[in-house]
């Protein structure tokens, strides 16, 4: 199907508003940055437990069950904030969620500083979860359709990067203030000043075109398409609006969606859950292994190697293609876990099996800003992504919650036979649904996931 330029519609007898390349430029690339802090702030909020636990934990006087809870708050809150906030963004539009969100970060932010137990910083850490669901679900869609076809991937994946920065970037601080007395406060609300300025950013990012279509407002759609030269196949959109189908979370497990609701949820759920167990508990993986003195050394270079793979990861993903990024580092991921934990005295083994985890699971991770923004039309992007992204914490906030406990209990080779097991099922569901939808039109993407692998040949 053609793509439709809107310089082909019959303009009104008063000519619309046509911004200059400048303030396309400058749109452009305040949504994006805005876009970007935002997954910034949220690896930020995640990366900084992993060096604040062991301080805090003293500090609160945690039990191991308040660990887990604290350690896992921010994916439980996720669960509850994609759907949310996605449905939200689907239903009354793009731009008054994209700051509404930012907000509670900058709120929950501040109160960090401020706990007396470890009740209270679950409390405020769940709700941080809550609104990092919600950047999952507004942030990376509303730049997607903002996109051109060509380069997408590689600005999409730019915003992993962004997070895999944020949560380096957590590590540092944190390590700085490990040797000041209640320096994990410090450490822990310093992401309010990150927010302060991505909230400063969101004011006056306009309205998703392709919502405005998908809600039938055609005329407002045209005018930001002419005003800002928005790459957008118009015909597609409106024909996908013209099908019947069902609206909302009903809609995400009908015929003609369910494929890509499994799809999107599976493939990253067995992405992030290995990361965030290990890298929240490294210090005690670490001393389960008997290398606990490397443990805090081990952590920063953890970091910095996902800042690596992810980086790779977003200039191949338009090169190579979706697929081949996606499945065979799922395959050689969990051979290096299994790898570790049949050789777990082996200190060669352990490093080189971690660092290539690290590196191709965190390459891989560059698609979780991609694929699930591809596989939904408009009219379900959002609830679909917020879906998706709750269905993969479900995985992690379980995995994180029951680490520690099963480090005590099985011991760390147990529990890195887990981890490649779900890299293992993480491959397979992604061998048969994984589209390929490599410079594809959003609205060509998302008809292609419906179709059954390899129907077009591609991939």
């Amino acid at each position: 199907m053609a793509t439709t330029p809107a310089t082909e519609h019959p303009l009104p007898d008063n000519p619309r508003p046509i911004a200059t390349e400048r303030e396309r430029r400058r749109l452009r690339t305040k949504l994006k940055f805005a876009t970007q802090i935002g997954q910034g702030i949220d690896g930020y909020i995640i990366g900084g437990i992993g060096m604040a636990m062991a301080a805090l934990t003293t500090d609160l006087h945690l039990s191991t069950l308040m660990q887990g809870l604290v350690g896992a708050s921010p994916l439980i809150g996720i669960f509850v904030g994609g759907p949310l906030f996605g449905r939200l963004a689907d239903r009354f539009g793009r731009r008054p969620v994209f700051l509404a969100d930012m907000l509670i970060f900058l709120i929950g932010s501040v109160l960090q500083f401020f706990v007396a137990d470890g009740l209270q910083l679950f409390l405020i850490r769940l709700l941080m979860g809550v609104a990092i669901g919600g950047e999952y679900a507004i942030g990376a869609p509303l730049l997607s359709e903002y996109a051109p076809r060509q380069g997408r991937g590689r600005l999409l994946a730019s915003l992993e990067i962004s997070w895999y920065i944020g949560y380096a970037l957590a590590t540092v601080v944190g390590a700085l203030f490990a040797d000041v007395d209640g320096g994990w406060r410090w450490s822990l609300a310093s992401s309010a000043v990150i927010a302060l300025v991505c909230v400063a950013l969101r004011g006056g990012v306009p309205e998703s075109a392709r919502w405005l279509l998908s809600r039938g407002r055609r005329a407002e759609a045209e005018e930001l398409i002419e005003k800002y030269g928005i790459e957008i196949d118009v015909t597609a959109e409106l024909e996908e609006r013209s099908e019947p189908q069902r609206e909302g979370f009903r809609a995400l497990f009908s015929r003609r969606h369910v494929r890509s609701t499994v799809f999107a949820s599976v493939f990253w759920a067995a992405l992030v859950l290995p990361y965030f167990a290990i890298g929240t508990f490294w210090t005690q993986v670490f001393e389960a292994l008997h290398m606990g003195d490397n443990a805090v050394a081990a952590l920063l270079v953890y970091a910095f190697t996902a800042v690596a793979g992810v980086t790779a990861g977003c200039l191949v993903v338009d090169r190579i293609g979706r697929r081949r990024l996606l499945i065979p580092p799922f395959w050689i991921t969990a051979g290096c876990l299994a790898l570790v934990a049949v050789w777990p005295t082996s200190t060669p083994v352990i490093v080189g099996g971690f660092l290539f985890f690290i590196f191709l699971n965190a390459a891989s991770s560059a698609l979780t800003a991609v694929y699930p923004l591809e596989v939904f039309p408009t009219s379900l992007r959002t609830t679909g992504v917020g879906f998706a992204t709750a269905m993969s914490r479900v995985g992690a906030a379980i995995g994180t919650f029951l680490l520690p406990m099963g480090l005590d209990r099985f011991g760390a080779e147990f529990v890195l036979l887990v981890g490649a097991g779900v890299l293992a099922l993480g491959g397979l569901v992604s061998q048969f649904l994984a589209p390929e939808t490599t410079d594809m039109d959003l609205a060509h993407a998302a008809h292609e996931a419906r179709r059954p692998v390899g129907g077009t040949g591609r991939g």
